[in-house]
């Protein structure tokens, strides 16, 4: 029986991580998994979607200058190439090279210290589960019926169909509408609630929903997929909005609608970890109910980020090895939509911010129509609204715009060492870039904290 000081299941972005980071340590891993190295990040979610939303807007911008023919079966093609790009740097043999062993197999618990991978038994100190999570189906009559496509499998595909239903209006749904849509598919998104990205700031979302529009993306917000048919190849959903029956017909349908953790199999209770319908149970040092078992990433939630499993890997690696212990800290989470315009955001919205804090916070905007950098690609539309304390710290913020996944990062930086945000004017910002938006606001809460000194008040009234 080989024996490890941590043995990591899972080797996705959180299991990578939380792997090297205990051979940072000097100890002795293993990393487990049915499949390659890299997880959903590298094979099915972030790789393969970014690389098709680049070449779409590669697509979408040479449409305007000529009539262009898509082949979208180079186009899944180019994807994959850019997969197997990102695998090699994570590979079998990468992992090898850096002293990191690797089983490829379905592991499962026979003690809080062994487990069970391919039948052969494998004991650790330390365990980590990094099992992530997999595509949610929702129990809409006939769906299990037919071919239905997920993140999972829409990428092997051998071309996009001609016309796609796309189910559910979070960040993947509008990516991928969005990205299909570039590429000449005709596509039908379907959600079930009153607008697409409900999480994120409303006046943003609905800037960004007209472009969807005007590109030709049909959406259905408010709608009820009920039922779901297939006949002579085609698909039929049946949807329900205020009690009327509409049918929505397409070559395809693609589910996004949400995900559920990979526990099955892992044979949990023998060991009395706690779980749920939507994660293992973790405390704030990412401990499971059974000491020195661990959970990360989308397994344990409740950020869905490959970003937030890193740290969680970082954190509960430390975590098992250290004798200070180390709670996760939720509070300055930043994502983005990577969507044309994208939509960045860390923290508070204006509406969770006027709930915690009410009427004194402070709200700016500001539009790119006034940014020149902006104007020099002809593509001003965005805006970035910040939310500061009445003191000028940020609370959260929100960007519709180019380049806003690197700008919301800059925001990240002022928000979680918690620097007033007026500070930000003593950075130079280089001229013309789409960050000098941020000094433009920057410079709006430097005034407001003047105007709101004490003595200043005091000074004016002489």
């Amino acid at each position: 029986m080989k024996e490890y000081d941590i043995a990591i299941i899972g080797a996705g972005s959180g299991g990578l991580t939380a792997a090297y980071t205990a051979k940072g340590f000097s100890k002795k891993v293993i990393l487990i998994d049915k499949n390659k190295p890299g997880g959903e990040c590298t094979w099915s979610g972030c790789i393969p979607s970014k690389a098709l939303i680049n070449i779409a807007k590669e697509v979408h911008v040479a449409k305007k200058y000529s009539d262009l023919l898509v082949d979208t079966s180079e186009v899944l093609e180019k994807v994959r190439k850019v997969i197997h790009n990102v695998y090699e740097e994570e590979s079998l043999e990468v992992l090898k090279r850096d002293g990191i062993d690797y089983i490829n197999g379905f592991a499962k618990f026979i003690d809080i210290n062994t487990l069970s991978v391919n039948g052969e038994k494998i004991k650790a100190k330390k365990i980590i589960i990094s099992t992530g999570s997999s595509p949610m189906v929702p129990p809409i009559e006939g769906l299990k019926d037919i071919n239905y496509l997920t993140n999972e499998n829409i990428f092997i595909e051998k071309r996009l169909p001609e016309s796609i239903i796309v189910l559910g209006g979070g960040a993947i749904g509008v990516e991928l509408s969005q990205a299909m849509n570039r590429l000449g598919v005709k596509v039908s998104l379907v959600e079930m609630m009153d607008t697409i990205l409900n999480r994120e700031e409303p006046k943003l979302v609905t800037i960004l929903e007209r472009k969807l529009i005007l590109e030709g993306v049909k959406i259905y917000t408010s709608y009820k997929a009920e039922k779901v048919s297939e006949k002579d190849g085609k698909i039929s959903l049946s949807v329900i909005k205020d009690g009327i029956l509409e049918i929505i017909n397409a070559d395809k349908i693609l589910v996004c609608l949400g995900r559920v953790p990979n526990i099955k199999g892992l044979d949990l209770e023998k060991v009395s970890i706690r779980y749920n319908q939507k994660a293992i149970e973790v405390n704030k040092f990412l401990e499971t109910s059974t000491k020195g078992i661990f959970a990360i990433g989308d397994v344990a939630g409740p950020y869905l980020f490959s970003h937030m499993a890193n740290v969680q890997g970082i954190t509960a690696v430390k975590n098992a090895l250290l004798p200070i212990k180390k709670k996760i800290d939720y509070a300055h989470v930043a994502w983005c939509t990577f969507s044309e315009p994208e939509l960045a955001r860390a923290g508070l919205t204006e509406q969770e911010a006027r709930e915690k804090y009410g009427d004194s916070i402070r709200v700016y905007e500001q539009d790119y129509k006034n940014l020149d950098r902006a104007k020099t690609k002809e593509d001003d539309e965005g805006l970035v609204k910040i939310i500061c304390d009445k003191k000028g710290k940020v609370l959260g913020a929100s960007i519709l715009g180019e380049r806003a996944g690197e700008m919301i990062s800059e925001v990240q930086v002022v928000k979680t060492l918690g620097i007033n945000f007026g500070k930000l004017t003593k950075v130079i910002h280089p001229y013309p870039t789409y960050g000098e938006i941020l000094l433009k606001i920057s410079k709006k809460v430097y005034l407001d904290n003047i105007l709101n000194n004490p003595f200043v008040k005091l000074f004016r009234r002489k």
